[in-house]
């Protein structure tokens, strides 16, 4: 992938960006411009693996499903992969999950990364119609739920160590912040 992206020249285009395949990195596009940042942490990875464990017997109960890092297409040119995503149907075999198929959208904030997952990936997906973002901070697990209101998002309830989140759109869940953390 280094070669390819350090050779090319001008605006990327989505069949570029697919084209560059699988990579240990995240690399997603954002309107002709790739935005790539290293692996994310083992903290963060425990906590997105212990928020689709807590989310995954809901969303069968639900018929939807939730997914880590996968590519999303809000729009042509503009394909970010959240850290998680709950869906209804759709074809496991397409390397896009649409957005109009995503319902609940989570970002786990990473320290180096914070100004995009509370601006610009929040108006991104706002602007898609994704109904629900879910925002996780990596210190503590205080949890910032949002609902879509127009173009933009609401926040709707924080919740923070010691006490628990209950959903009840898209899916009937309970999360506990304290049960996320390693």
């Amino acid at each position: 992938m280094t070669v390819a992206v350090f050779d090319h020249e001008g605006p990327w285009t989505e069949e570029e960006y697919l084209a560059l395949g699988e990579t240990q990195q995240r690399v997603e596009l954002f309107d002709g411009s790739l935005h790539v940042t290293p692996a994310p942490t083992p903290r963060h990875q425990n906590i997105s693996g212990e928020l689709r464990s807590a989310l995954r017997g809901p969303c069968r109960e639900a018929g939807l499903h939730v997914l880590e890092g996968v590519n999303v297409r809000l729009r042509p040119g503009r394909i970010p992969i959240p850290d998680l995503v709950i869906t209804g149907p759709i074809d496991f075999d397409e390397v896009n999950v649409e957005a109009r198929d995503v319902l609940l959208v989570c970002e786990i904030i990473s320290p180096s990364n914070a100004a995009t997952d509370k601006v610009l990936k929040m108006h991104y997906y706002a602007a898609a119609g994704i109904e629900w973002y879910l925002l996780v901070e990596q210190d503590n697990g205080t949890l910032h739920l949002y609902r879509r209101q127009g173009r933009h998002y609401r926040e709707i309830s924080v919740t923070k160590a010691g006490e628990r989140l209950e959903l009840t759109e898209p899916v009937r869940a309970m999360i506990r912040p304290a049960d996320l953390l390693p």
